[in-house]
């Protein structure tokens, strides 16, 4: 499972906001790039980037510190945050990046995603981000009547291939993930789910995993000091131990 460490950026620095509340946000670094790279040389598979700016715009605010992250990075990056054109995804994908995330246009435009699909397959990626089990969208500003699952069954039958599953209640807070809403999406979903919002220690890691994700994106977490991504890479990270961490824990996941 990937251990995927995230990077907000607004204002040109590296912060995290509390259930997306742009009025309760902390500022963790003010470098994004050395941030990058200080996740990198831990062993990081990937990086996950948002320009919070750009999610609030409706359009990229902070492309250059994205392009330069891509550019420094031998690890792949994915970037979402007001990403609203296909001039953009491809200007990102030129630039270095590895997957494009799309969060709005899944609900506002999607005609866009799927000539999006149709044009750069894998390296485009739908976040489906919920608060209170409706789909949330706008820089989770705004509310939707859609459910996680309906949308995502809109998803696959655009020919997206990979989902991130954010609950927005969770995300920022470390009060734990929404277990529950993951493995739901994972069951219903049909393609890889990466989850998001809440993870705060190992034992969370691993009940996420039991849920079979394809991976786990850890930020607030990681600054705080609650996870230390190095040990979390080397108990989850190896495809090795990952295994065996499933074998001898799967008995304890409800139902298992």
């Amino acid at each position: 499972m990937e251990i995927i460490p995230a990077i907000d950026i607004r204002g040109g620095r590296c912060v995290r906001l509390y259930q997306g509340d742009f009025r309760r946000e902390t500022v963790f670094h003010k470098d994004p790039i050395e941030v990058a790279l200080s996740w990198q040389s831990v062993g990081a598979p990937r990086v996950h980037v948002i320009d919070l700016d750009g999610a609030s715009a409706g359009k990229p605010m902070n492309m250059d510190i994205i392009v330069e992250i891509a550019t420094n990075l031998v690890i792949p990056v994915q970037v979402g945050g007001g990403i609203r054109h296909l001039e953009t995804i491809e200007e990102l994908l030129q630039a270095g990046v590895d997957r494009v995330v799309l969060g709005t246009p899944a609900v506002e435009a999607p005609l866009l995603v799927r000539d999006a699909c149709r044009n750069y397959g894998e390296s485009i990626v739908v976040c489906i981000d919920t608060r209170r089990g409706r789909v949330a969208i706008n820089a989770w500003q705004s509310d939707t009547a859609l459910e996680a699952a309906e949308l995502a069954e809109a998803m696959l039958a655009l020919g997206v291939k990979r989902l991130i599953r954010t609950d927005i209640g969770c995300d920022g807070t470390l009060g734990g993930p929404n277990l529950k809403a993951i493995a739901d999406t994972v069951n219903a979903c049909g393609m890889p789910v990466i989850a998001a919002g809440g993870t705060s220690s190992l034992g969370e890691i691993e009940l996420i995993y039991q849920t079979g994700v394809e991976g786990v994106i850890v930020g607030k977490a990681l600054y705080t000091g609650d996870i230390d991504l190095k040990e979390a890479l080397a108990r989850f990270g190896s495809p090795e131990e990952a295994e065996k961490k499933r074998a001898t824990t799967l008995s304890s996941w409800p139902g298992g």
